[in-house]
């Protein structure tokens, strides 16, 4: 498809979560200063995908193509802002061929941007979604949350887990809810859960974890995270979709003067098989292949308007959650 807390002082965000940036962006310069081949015979991909999934279906790719592919990740911290920062960055001299990314605002930011080649934009495919997980040895399901609204009440004191919600699907998720509800309800939340000493973590996967382990009973983190604890066996569930959820698809985009467009394309269509993306499925790394089969369509943003309001979104974020 084509388409254009006040948290304790233990919980507190990590000052590494800035440091990962600066970390990523030498392991970049270290890619560029080796070469990154001939023109034609590679392709260089910024994956905000895990690279547990991403890897064996890029190795696979080379394997069929014969393409070699350079791979650039980013930590789970800060995806995907580190990447769509270096794109950014490197806008007139791109070294990127195809962004891969696993959730949908910042693939928008970059496409408004004029970072991806206008005839192509960029392709979503699969989804995954945004998810309230819970201990269901310390919450029983019939006395879980039916509402985000309902995580600054004082049963839930300290015992939710949210990641930084500056970075990756975590900030997507709070912007849409900033639509959905409006910025009255959306402000009194996020001082609701800071007040609430909500505990604020390095990454969806950390939060998953401490549901797993009961040191936090209710989490908002991402589907593929709580698959992987559920496989090894923490009694977790999910709490179904409804109109708070968020569903994240995995977006393609080809960067505009990249070295190698035809690999990128070539890439991309080999990420969008039916085969490939149902492999990602199987894998855990997405719930469907197709959105309408979600039990909930969940929020629908108006892209444009959450794009345009997104640096004012940041700003009070950062004023709440950074201390």
């Amino acid at each position: 498809m084509k388409a254009p807390s006040q948290p304790d002082a233990a919980k507190r965000p990590r000052v590494r979560t800035w440091a990962a940036i600066g970390l990523a962006g030498l392991g970049l310069a270290a890619l560029l200063a080796s070469g990154c081949g001939q023109v034609g015979s590679e392709v260089v991909v910024y994956a905000a995908q895990d690279r547990l999934y991403a890897e064996p279906l890029l190795r696979r790719f080379e394997e069929e193509t014969g393409l070699r592919v350079r791979a650039v990740y980013d930590s789970e911290a800060v995806k995907t802002v580190g990447l769509a920062q270096r794109l950014l960055a490197e806008r007139d001299h791109p070294a990127a061929d195809l962004f891969w990314g696993n959730e949908e605002m910042r693939t928008r930011q970059l496409a408004a941007r004029g970072v991806f080649d206008p005839v192509d934009g960029f392709r979503a495919f699969g989804w995954r979604s945004r998810r309230v997980v819970v201990n269901t040895n310390h919450v029983a399901l019939g006395e879980a949350p039916r509402s985000l609204l309902e995580l600054t009440n004082a049963v839930w004191r300290g015992r939710v887990a949210l990641a930084f919600p500056l970075f990756g699907s975590t900030a997507t998720h709070f912007a849409a809810l900033r639509q959905h509800w409006g910025d009255d309800l959306w402000e009194a939340w996020c001082r609701g859960l800071v007040a609430n000493r909500a505990m604020v973590v390095d990454g969806n996967s950390v939060v998953a974890r401490l549901v797993a382990r009961g040191e936090a009973w209710i989490g908002l983190t991402d589907s593929d995270d709580v698959r992987v604890v559920q496989r090894e066996g923490a009694p977790v569930a999910m709490l179904p979709l409804n109109e708070e959820s968020l569903l994240l698809p995995n977006t393609l985009g080809i960067v505009r003067g990249g070295p190698n467009p035809e690999g990128a394309r070539r890439l991309a269509d080999f990420l969008t098989r039916p085969d490939i993306v149902e492999s990602l499925v199987e894998a855990g790394a997405l719930e469907g292949a197709d959105p309408a089969t979600a039990t909930a369509r969940g929020l629908q943003p108006d892209w444009d308007r959450l794009l345009a309001q997104l640096e004012d979104t940041n700003q009070r974020l950062r004023a709440w959650f950074v201390h």
